[in-house]
């Protein structure tokens, strides 16, 4: 980490960009995920088929605008940027998921605490956030690797802050040199995702079963 090549900066740089770029979208997806499922309003049906239409959507359509848009905004080579960017892409998948799960709770639950006075937000933060935990944990898991593995987005988006895969990219030499800073490099990309996964498997079958079973 501590070598003259870059490796260091781009570890903390991947970090800064992995760490909010999975947590905004679950919050926010949370959020919308209970709106949908346990709120009554107009147009509700529709608006979360066109969320998950938008899963269709491919990345690499959008590249293009997006960097226009973040030149006239000022926001290129930002991590406002590419956190944004993430969170856009990551929040379709992420509140289905959600949904799916707060949907399959039984809904005796929800009105006994509605019974009791509390509103929406106590009902949200004090008996949805602690039981879909499992998928929040298995959401989390695959929007921090997809991120930190991320290679494309970050060579765009954030080209004068370089990320672990980008950096590893940068160290390759046609000649053959640089073969022992690339081996302690690929070392340190995936050693992190391991850790996270591990410490988090036990929710992962849990969290990829969320909602497909009703009641």
């Amino acid at each position: 980490i501590l070598n003259p090549e870059g490796m260091g900066r781009a570890f903390i740089n991947t970090l800064l960009v992995a760490l909010p770029a999975t947590i905004l979208p679950i919050l926010i997806a949370s959020f919308a995920a209970y709106a949908f499922a346990w709120l009554d309003f107009k147009g509700r049906q529709w608006l979360f088929a066109l969320l998950v239409t938008l899963q269709i959507v491919p990345l690499q359509m959008t590249l293009i605008p997006i960097a226009r848009l973040y030149v006239q905004l000022g926001l290129e080579s930002t991590f406002l940027g590419i956190w944004l960017f993430h969170t856009g892409f990551g929040l379709p998948y992420a509140i289905y998921l959600m949904r799916n799960f707060l949907g399959s709770l039984p809904k005796e639950i929800f009105e006994s605490v509605y019974l009791d006075g509390a509103n929406h937000f106590t009902a949200f933060r004090r008996l949805a956030i602690p039981l879909s935990m499992p998928a929040i944990a298995s959401l989390g898991i695959f929007q921090f690797l997809w991120v930190w593995n991320d290679f494309l987005v970050a060579k765009i988006f954030l080209s004068n802050k370089p990320v672990l895969t980008v950096q590893i990219t940068n160290l390759i030499d046609p000649r053959g040199a640089n073969w022992h800073i690339l081996t302690g490099a690929a070392f340190l990309s995936f050693i992190v995702p391991m850790i996270v996964f591990f410490a988090f498997q036990r929710y992962f079958v849990r969290g990829l079963l969320a909602g497909s079973v009703k009641g």
